[in-house]
């Protein structure tokens, strides 16, 4: 057997083995968190993606309970940071400490230094406190005076937030919200999963469910998680399907090119950002789906939330009701797939 033989063996074992880890860590998280089969593909593609996720939805739709089950999934350290108006930058990156005993400043790591952060509320902090993750999400490192310290190599950050509550929250600015790959809304579960949340909950009180995921879970590795990111990259995109993605984000820019209604309701397109989220995230469906190319239909699935915190409407469609979603449903239906 010569060594090239034996390299593609070992390289199908690897990536049976990963499809396999991703594949359980789908059940697992689907497992407890009922009704919401769609957050739970996207907490996976952002992980695939290498990129930071936003929640948003209705208190008590398991968002908070979502990320904290599938960082405890994962072979990773975990932090939690609870956004509150009193909160100060400091707090999330750490802050330089004088020590008497040296005469020297040292830096004491804030938990931003984790591989999983949970912003919870993250709408709560005023905007300095929001920028301290400018830096961090898009360069994945922290400046503290004059040193910059790298964060770990598994870096994401998920964040939640409330649409119903306004008083005492500071909408996020347009350059923190494309830092993030997807903006995902989280609705109610239907009326059977309601009912199997309900037992969920009685056997979680009863301690049962919460024993035999002990027994049957796997950590995923980081090593597994860097392995399946290199595959995703590594997925077929046809041309087509390139310049299918590069038409859906020119319109959002132009769309004034692509009918009258559209130029009236967007007033600020999509970054360079969209595209790439698209891309990614469409690459990612397709690897979780088992498939080594990208179709438009992934495309499809994974544009509304790649797009919908990076398109800003104009007032006259925000007073009558005009949502990005309306836009990017009228962008799918506009253009044809490839």
């Amino acid at each position: 057997m010569t060594r090239q033989h034996c390299d593609v063996q070992h390289e199908m074992k690897n990536n049976k083995t990963c499809r396999e880890a991703f594949s359980q860590l789908y059940h697992d998280i689907e497992q407890q968190i009922v009704g919401q089969q769609s957050l739970v593909q996207r907490l996976l593609l952002t992980l695939l993606c290498d990129g930071h996720l936003l929640l948003e939805g209705a208190p008590g739709l398991a968002k908070t309970r979502a990320i904290k089950t599938l960082a405890n999934s994962l072979e990773a350290d975990f932090h939690r940071i609870q956004f509150t108006p009193d909160l100060l930058p400091a707090d999330l990156t750490g802050s330089d400490v004088f020590r008497p005993e040296s005469g020297n400043f040292t830096f004491n790591k804030g938990p931003v230094f984790h591989n999983v952060v949970l912003a919870d509320e993250i709408n709560r902090a005023p905007a300095k406190v929001q920028s301290a993750l400018l830096e961090a999400m898009e360069e994945r490192q922290v400046t503290v005076g004059a040193k910059s310290y790298p964060l770990p190599p598994l870096f994401l950050v998920m964040a939640t937030q409330n649409p119903i509550e306004q008083e005492g929250t500071y909408p996020l600015p347009e350059a923190q919200l494309d830092r993030f790959l997807m903006h995902v809304r989280v609705d109610y579960p239907d009326k059977n999963a309601s009912r199997k949340i309900l037992q969920l909950v009685r056997h979680e009180a009863l301690n049962s469910l919460a024993q035999k995921a002990q027994e049957v879970s796997q950590l995923v590795t980081q090593e597994q998680i860097f392995t399946a990111r290199r595959e995703t990259m590594q997925i077929h995109l046809a041309e087509a399907v390139e310049e299918y993605i590069v038409e859906i984000v020119e319109t959002t820019r132009h769309p004034g090119n692509y009918g009258q209604e559209l130029a009236s309701w967007i007033r600020w397109g999509a970054s360079p950002r969209g595209a790439i989220a698209i891309e990614r995230a469409a690459r990612a469906t397709a690897w979780l789906a088992e498939r080594d190319f990208v179709t438009p239909e992934d495309v499809q699935k994974v544009t509304p939330d790649a797009l919908r915190h990076r398109i800003l409407l104009n007032y006259e469609a925000e007073a009558d009701g005009v949502t990005s979603q309306q836009c990017i449903d009228e962008i799918l239906v506009s253009l044809p797939a490839p």
